[in-house]
């Protein structure tokens, strides 16, 4: 990649406008690998073009890695809703430092204010539009706790089909596992609004609660706590794509 101006690679990582991040860099708050940088001028090879981690930088006492796009993993907590503008409950990207904000990072799909579970978030509008699509019939693992005890019938019914208001066909559960007398893990392909919620019911009982573990290949970081955050790195990218 083509070096870039300091003042221009601030901006491109969301730490402000170009006069701030130069205003920023004037006042001495600055450090490229540790080396104080007072120049905005001042040129420098970012070392990825991939949203991967790249050059080193401080800006006060916040040290980052310069990455092209922004992909993150968050274990959304429950009572949050998946929007920049929230109508009843705060928004998850109050739980994203301000530099995801002003790259505008967005959601890939949404889950429920009463879901937990992992959330992908980014500033790649392809991603975005690659892992959202239901064409791509990407597979998302829920863990689902239910008001009613179900028996492997239940579960055969979910994969059989049920039919969905609004849906021409029966919907399918791509697998299904009983987890417990009132628990289960449901493999779904679609992303259909509410589908968890909706197939549950369809079937003749009740969700609970409702929590993502995983989607396409990528389980959530058990590492996360609800709310936390975390970049992916290659090794997470190359999981989700591993579902075939």
């Amino acid at each position: 990649m083509h070096a870039m101006q300091i003042e221009r690679l601030l901006h491109s990582q969301g730490f402000g406008s170009r006069k701030e991040c130069r205003a920023l860099i004037r006042a001495g708050h600055v450090s490229v690998a540790g080396v104080p940088c007072s120049d905005p001028s001042a040129d420098f090879d970012p070392g990825s073009s991939d949203g991967l981690p790249g050059l080193e930088f401080s800006v006060g006492d916040e040290s980052w890695r310069y990455r092209a796009k922004a992909y993150l993993m968050l274990h959304k907590p429950t009572g949050y809703e998946c929007s920049h503008k929230p109508t009843f409950h705060p928004s998850i990207f109050t739980l994203l430092p301000q530099q995801m904000l002003l790259r505008d990072v967005q959601c890939v799909g949404r889950l429920d204010q009463d879901t937990t579970g992992l959330m992908l978030l980014s500033d790649d509008g392809q991603f975005i539009h690659q892992w959202s699509s239901g064409k791509k019939r990407t597979p998302k693992v829920y863990e689902v706790v239910l008001k009613h005890a179900v028996g492997e019938e239940f579960a055969a019914r979910l994969l059989a089909g049920v039919e969905l208001h609004d849906e021409p066909a029966p919907i399918a559960a791509a697998a299904c596992e009983l987890t417990g007398e009132t628990a289960l893990r449901l493999t779904i392909c679609e992303g259909k609004y509410h589908q968890v919620k909706r197939m549950i019911a369809a079937a003749g009982n009740r969700v609970e609660a409702l929590h993502r573990s995983r989607v396409g290949g990528l389980p959530l970081d058990p590492a996360l706590a609800p709310g936390e955050w975390r970049w992916l790195e290659s090794a997470d990218l190359e999981r989700l794509a591993d579902f075939g």
